[in-house]
């Protein structure tokens, strides 16, 4: 995309004005002379001033761009003036500080010229990597925070190391914070080169992941390659979608996100292809680099549920439906183990109620009296519930997906196959929770069209009949006594999601009627419980 004109220009006097200040800035460290010193902090409003400008032509220019424009190369172009602004910022603090020194000879000025050396020459690289989209010269303006921490490491060893001596403690102090000053300064190189790779590739990236990236693609030996974003997850995992000239859709999806996270991804995936082949992606590659780690992941054709279920032919729909269920049935036939795994719904509902309440501190209203009527509070109600849980386990355990949400089933209509993704949570356990999950992924869809939303409750209650169904042929007498407790916390964490209040209170009223039901019959009467699906699943 080409920027306007009043951003290119703003930001070339806002290059040239920062350097200028770190130019500066190593003359006032070497010489201590009061005039340079000034000149710094006198023009504090002028970098202000230029910024202010590039993000007013990004405004402009953003209004003025249609659907099919893409505003990333924008938006970095504002992040960019930002850390460049923020650069002339550290200088100011670094003069305020040397400037309270009483002691000179602390500062071991000399010390500082090589880090400041760096950032200079990562500012001059800015304006041609952007200009020629130039993501190699990028990568240099990033690694200009990587040359400085070997210096960074040794002036603040030598600095704490004084100050043990309890000398000068003061303007060492002041000393460490010019250290700690230059050091932000390789930081916000280190985002302006993020923000040029960013704008290059179309999607939001960070130097780990570009290199991860870049291997991952190498992998799959293919011309032309084109990476676009595909979405964001909650947990701030990014996925891309990978094509090739040639190729109708893509073919690979990229993963990448916290190690913790991805590896558990990576785990999940594996597990299934041992327990029941055929029903996850293959995994093409892994690759962990310190705190992070990245898939490459086999894609899977076809359409999610999600999208089959709002946008599709009843048909399809059908299809889907079928496939699903017949699927589901399989899998918990054939992975049915002895050993019973309780989901502990209640455990999982109070470990995320703070998160509810956070969004929605409405919900949280205390024990309550109604016309003499007593009307306990959300929280005694699940401590009883969980208490009354504790007391009723599942006859077995399957392999459970653990995240059976709408968008994390994918149908092919010309295999008549269903595969799952975001596998991360999948592990033996009580079928109820994959149950309880599904069935409320539909509710919570924020649909408000009469029809489309009575096909959308129509998918939960077919579920429930068919879940129900399976239960009766399994023997598990208690399916709709775990299944109402399985509901209950779906409904209440799922608002933590949802700002709209119309459906997020629908949502968290049905989570506490439900745990009411549930209260209302003993335990040792929960073969007896019915699941009030109908008054439940319609709006």
């Amino acid at each position: 995309m080409e920027l306007s004109r009043g951003i290119r220009e703003n930001l070339r006097f806002l290059i040239v004005e920062v350097e200028s200040q770190v130019s500066n800035l190593q003359t006032f460290l070497a010489t201590g002379s009061a005039g340079v010193g000034r000149r710094i902090v006198d023009r504090s409003g002028y970098a202000y001033n230029l910024k202010m400008r590039i993000h007013g032509s990004c405004f402009a220019q953003l209004g003025g761009m249609g659907k099919s424009g893409d505003p990333l190369p924008i938006r970095a172009m504002e992040s960019i003036a930002t850390d460049l602004e923020r650069i002339a910022e550290l200088c100011r603090e670094c003069v305020r500080g040397v400037e309270s020194v009483s002691q000179r000879r602390c500062l071991a000025a000399n010390t500082y010229r090589p880090l400041l050396n760096h950032v200079s020459r990562g500012i001059r690289m800015i304006e041609v990597a952007i200009q020629n989209h130039d993501t190699q010269r990028a990568l240099k303006i990033g690694a200009s925070k990587g040359r400085m921490g070997s210096g960074v490491r040794q002036l603040t060893t030598r600095y704490t190391e004084a100050l043990k001596k309890r000398k000068n403690t003061e303007d060492l102090i002041r000393a460490l914070f010019v250290v700690n000053a230059i050091d932000q300064m390789g930081d916000a190189l280190l985002n302006i080169s993020e923000a040029v790779i960013s704008a290059n590739l179309g999607q939001p990236v960070n130097i780990e992941r570009y290199h991860s990236l870049k291997d991952s693609v190498a992998r799959l030996d293919l011309d032309n390659v084109t990476i676009e974003p595909v979405a964001e997850t909650r947990s701030g995992s990014g996925i891309s979608g990978i094509t090739s000239d040639g190729d109708d859709g893509y073919v690979a999806i990229f993963k990448d996100g916290e190690k913790r996270k991805v590896k558990e991804e990576r785990q999940g995936v594996e597990a299934w292809h041992d327990i029941f082949p055929g029903l996850a992606p293959k995994i093409l590659s892994y690759r962990k680099t310190g705190q992070s780690a990245s898939l490459l992941i086999e894609h899977l054709a076809g359409l999610t549920f999600e999208q089959i279920l709002l946008n599709e032919p009843r048909t399809l729909l059908d299809g889907a439906f079928k496939q699903l269920t017949r699927t589901l049935r399989s899998v918990w036939k054939e992975t049915r183990t002895k050993k019973a795994v309780p989901a502990r719904h209640m455990t999982q509902l109070a470990k995320r109620l703070d998160e509810v309440y956070a969004i929605h501190p409405e919900f949280q209203t205390g024990n309550m009296n109604v016309c003499g009527h007593r009307i306990p509070s959300f929280e005694r109600l699940l401590r009883k519930a969980k208490a009354a849980e504790a007391k009723v386990k599942p006859p077995f355990s399957v392999y459970i997906h653990g995240d059976l949400n709408l968008d994390n089933i994918i149908y092919d209509p010309m295999e008549k196959r269903v595969n799952f993704i975001d596998l991360h949570r999948s592990k033996y356990m009580d079928y109820v929770q994959d149950v309880s999950v599904f069935m409320v992924s539909n509710y919570r869809l924020q649909i408000l069209d009469i029809r489309a939303r009575d096909r959308i409750l129509s998918v939960a209650r077919r579920f429930h009949h068919f879940a129900t169904g399976f239960a009766k042929g399994a023997g598990d007498d208690t399916f709709e006594y775990r299944l109402a407790l399985g509901l209950a916390r779906s409904f209440a964490t799922s608002t933590r999601f949802i700002l709209d209040e119309t459906l997020a209170s629908a949502m968290f009223l049905r989570s506490r009627y439900l745990m009411e039901q549930v209260l209302a019959t003993d335990p040792g009467d929960a073969a007896d419980f019915r699941l009030p699906v109908e008054e439940i699943f319609v709006d």
